[in-house]
């Protein structure tokens, strides 16, 4: 499993009973987490140390609950990339950042430092911009795109946040399917491709994305959008039935046959302190260039 633990402002503190307890830059929060299966608490004192709870709703989805007034929005660092988000709760149990995601900002910056030339990149279902802002840390220039207006204009929020506002980044609100089709019949071409698709979701002219029937199809299009020296190919997984093998045999069939490189897969997840626990937070497939 690939961990992140680099985190100094975030903080999984306990799991139990369908619930995760975090720490976010000071403010506690009880989320649901379809992985916590046990009713057992390894800490039982903190859990009423929360100062939000999401609660499920029978009919779907759900509703917070606040134990005291929270900020609108406050800020959350992640240490090593000098990176600053916006952090709030939103309508469907989330905070506007995914923490696990900081083991692969980390492989990316990494890779695109070492590089030693301009390296382009596409990240799709971007959302709150964790991964552009990781790629624009280490000097890269990246495309954007996400369906919501909202999540894309909080992206760039976060990009001024980090003190980047004059970086490369090109903000766009967009089907990413139209979008790799229409830069496909453009000729453009990326050396690293992000993709962090949801298990199911709609784009701003309502069309339906299933993550299990148009993967394949749509790492197939990215990979005619490489360029002729890539980087490298990152896939994101929180659907259950995808196994990270899914996602390597994926990479392979699309992206090594024509490129060589590495491939490699593993669930990604987040360390519980103090208890000895991993929060499993879905999967991750890399390729990347040798």
């Amino acid at each position: 499993m690939w961990i992140c633990n680099t985190w100094q402002e975030y903080q999984v503190l306990d799991l139990a009973g369908g619930d995760k307890l975090e720490d976010w830059n000071g403010v506690r929060v009880s989320r649901p987490d379809p992985q916590v299966i046990w009713d057992k608490r390894s800490f039982p004192k903190l859990w009423g140390s929360a100062d939000g709870v999401y609660h499920r709703s029978n009919k779907g989805g759900g509703s917070w609950s606040f134990n005291k007034p929270l900020p609108e929005r406050w800020p959350l660092r992640f240490d090593p990339l000098d990176l600053t988000f916006y952090i709030k709760p939103t309508g469907f149990k989330h905070m506007g950042l995914f923490p696990e995601q900081g083991v692969n900002w980390e492989w990316m910056a990494d890779l695109i430092k070492k590089a030693g030339r301009p390296i382009r990149v596409l990240n799709l279902f971007a959302y709150t911009g964790g991964a552009t802002l990781a790629c624009a840390r280490a000097g890269a220039s990246v495309a954007h795109i996400d369906s919501s207006k909202g999540v894309v204009g909080w992206a760039k929020e976060n990009l001024a946040l980090s003190g980047m506002a004059d970086r490369p980044v090109r903000f766009i609100a967009d089907d990413a399917i139209k979008f790799v089709e229409r830069e496909i019949r453009r000729g453009n071409f990326y050396d690293g491709i992000i993709m962090d698709p949801p298990s199911y979701g709609r784009g701003p002219g309502g069309e339906i994305f299933k993550l299990e029937k148009e993967l394949y199809h749509l790492v197939e299009k990215c990979a005619a959008l490489l360029s002729d020296a890539p980087l490298f190919f990152l896939i994101n997984s929180y659907t259950t039935g995808l196994a990270p093998t899914v996602l390597s045999n994926l990479l392979y069939l699309t992206i090594s046959k024509k490129h060589g490189g590495k491939v490699s897969a593993d669930e990604i997840g987040l360390p519980v302190k103090n208890s000895g626990l991993i929060l499993p937070c879905g999967s991750s497939g890399r390729w990347q260039a040798e």
